[in-house]
């Protein structure tokens, strides 16, 4: 796929920064609300966005449960972790995997939260069977060798596309996999200089969809596509917040 276009756009955008910290500061707390709303929706969260923000500044929302008060708080402290890791630029390993992973599942699966499934799992509504659990951990370490030996050859948007591809078609964990493979995605453009792209509650047909495609048929290139489009999308807070026209 061609990629130039985002590449333009990232350039456009680099010729701002440093970004004042109001600026940042903004845009960062919209980012979290949203990413946070969008990727725990797709999940089954049912909290709103209004109630999403409700449940961010630590009110709780009646006739909501327990679980999904932890799923918002627990996605927000993933993001901040991020952050982290995108300032020391520390190279993806299966450690910051994990340990996403236990962030997503804290105080709801302590059990399994960080640590790779003992049990073989469908993915439901998809065709595409995931590995016998004993087959987790030697994929999980065949996908970060491979992903360390392409990683100059492809472009960084296809590098967290693929790799948020292939972890959801290992599903390493019991629960949790598809709210990590979205921040490890955000992660690695992040890192290579790019907004973090939300992908919306709205397009989750398309996004299982391309998704198997890309796990029967090992044809990606629908799934880059989507996420192109939504790479695209995520330069426009920024564009708003500079008052400049895209």
């Amino acid at each position: 796929m061609d990629f130039s276009y985002l590449d333009l756009l990232k350039e456009k955008l680099e010729q701002y920064r440093p970004l004042p910290n109001a600026v940042v500061d903004n845009l960062h707390e919209e980012l979290v609300l949203r990413w946070t709303y969008h990727s725990n929706a797709i999940e089954g969260n049912t909290l709103t966005l209004k109630e999403t923000k409700v449940a961010l500044e630590g009110i709780t929302v009646g006739g909501k449960t327990l679980r999904e008060h932890f799923e918002v708080i627990n996605h927000r402290d993933a993001i901040l972790f991020l952050d982290t890791l995108v300032r020391k630029s520390e190279v993806l390993s299966e450690w910051q995997i994990k340990n996403i992973h236990q962030l997503i599942l804290k105080n709801i699966d302590d059990e399994n939260a960080g640590r790779y499934r003992t049990i073989n799992v469908t993915i439901a509504g998809a065709q595409h069977l995931p590995p016998d659990f004993l087959h987790v951990p030697s994929q999980m370490t065949a996908l970060m060798h491979e992903y360390q030996a392409e990683a100059s050859k492809r472009h960084p948007v296809e590098q967290a596309a693929r790799l948020h591809c292939d972890l959801v078609k290992i599903h390493p964990f019991t629960d949790g996999n598809g709210r990590t493979a979205r921040l490890l995605m955000n992660l690695e453009l992040m890192k290579s200089g790019f907004p973090a792209a939300i992908l919306p509650v709205e397009r989750r047909l398309a996004y299982y969809e391309t998704l198997d495609k890309a796990h029967i048929e090992r044809d990606y290139v629908p799934f880059f596509s989507l996420i192109s489009e939504i790479v695209v999308r995520s330069f426009a807070p920024y564009w708003y917040a500079l008052g400049i026209k895209p």
